[in-house]
């Protein structure tokens, strides 16, 4: 199988994206995004009040990364690692798909939109006893660790047909993580 354009690292707020995906472009030689870097004043704003963001706040933002990763991934041939929560799967829809993915009456334009196989999803996943512990011990970020269980309330871990692996990151350093999940792009 050839290797994806994109890697999705996903998960909930300090499960180790960041760190993981910037880890993972430098193995692969690949350019790195960070989803958090795009979010707008307003959403980051919001989150460090500790509101947490809804589906309207976030659309604009998910449908500006799926440009970002059309334009250098896909039309520049571009491999990219992009670090973003997409926590549901109508938010993974929208990376893939665009604005097409998001039901807007009386627009069915299909836009272009990356192919299954182009993204493959790398889930972080982890018990909230963990990542709790990582976010209270994490300074300076507008996400503040009391809005982590909204974010387990609304997580939907990737299923089929998704493309995606999952790796826990229970008892496990971020260098160990991206290593498994190397070892796991050579199996695919």
């Amino acid at each position: 199988m050839e290797a994806p354009a994109v890697l999705l690292v996903m998960g909930v707020s300090g499960s180790g994206k960041s760190t993981v995906g910037a880890l993972l472009a430098s193995k692969l030689g690949w350019k790195f995004y960070d989803a958090d870097d795009y979010h707008s004043e307003e959403n980051r704003m919001k989150m460090g009040r500790g509101v947490p963001l809804s589906d309207q706040d976030r659309i604009p933002w998910l449908c500006s990364l799926h440009d970002i990763l059309l334009s250098r991934a896909v039309a520049s041939g571009q491999r990219v690692v992009l670090a973003c929560s997409a926590l549901k799967k109508t938010y993974r829809d929208i990376l893939t798909r665009g604005r097409g993915a998001v039901p807007v009456k009386g627009d069915e334009s299909a836009k272009e939109r990356l192919a299954g196989e182009q993204l493959l999803v790398v889930y972080l996943c982890g018990s909230f006893e963990t990542i709790s512990r990582r976010l209270s011990q994490r300074k300076g970020h507008f996400m503040p660790p009391e809005l982590l269980q909204s974010q387990f309330g609304v997580l939907e871990p990737p299923s089929g047909p998704e493309n995606f692996l999952q790796v826990s990151v229970d008892q496990k350093s971020p260098a160990e993580i991206a290593d498994a999940v190397m070892e796991a792009l050579q199996r695919k």
